[in-house]
């Protein structure tokens, strides 16, 4: 049985850049994440969602930052849910979201040379 991981969880177990080349499994596992983060409505979405107060922020809190739909906006948080970036919570009608800290920490060990 071969064992699937998530992006953040590929990202989490792989040797910095660094040290060592990834794997061509390693980086198809992790390129996922760095994909949703090349678009720079998804990165100031991601940093958006981060930096609100109490560090969650609503879609209805995320619309006035763009000249986009709320579809559009929509599509491209659920882009970063699926790549692991952001958590989520439905409350009434309106979805919640949170950066995922262990993502962003196994990213940022992958990329600084830190992860063990």
């Amino acid at each position: 049985m071969m064992l699937e991981l998530t992006p953040v969880e590929a990202a989490a177990c792989c040797s910095p850049l660094s040290r060592e080349p990834l794997t061509q499994e390693a980086a198809e596992r992790v390129a996922p994440m760095l994909k949703a983060l090349a678009d720079p409505v998804r990165l100031r979405l991601l940093s958006l969602v981060a930096s609100h107060e109490g560090g969650e922020a609503c879609v209805c809190d995320l619309n006035d930052a763009f000249e986009l739909s709320q579809p559009t906006i929509s599509h491209h948080l659920k882009v970063l849910h699926e790549a692991g970036l952001l958590e989520r919570e439905k409350r009434g009608v309106w979805v919640y979201y949170r950066s995922s800290p262990r993502a962003l920490s196994a990213l940022a060990a992958l990329i600084s040379g830190t992860a063990s």
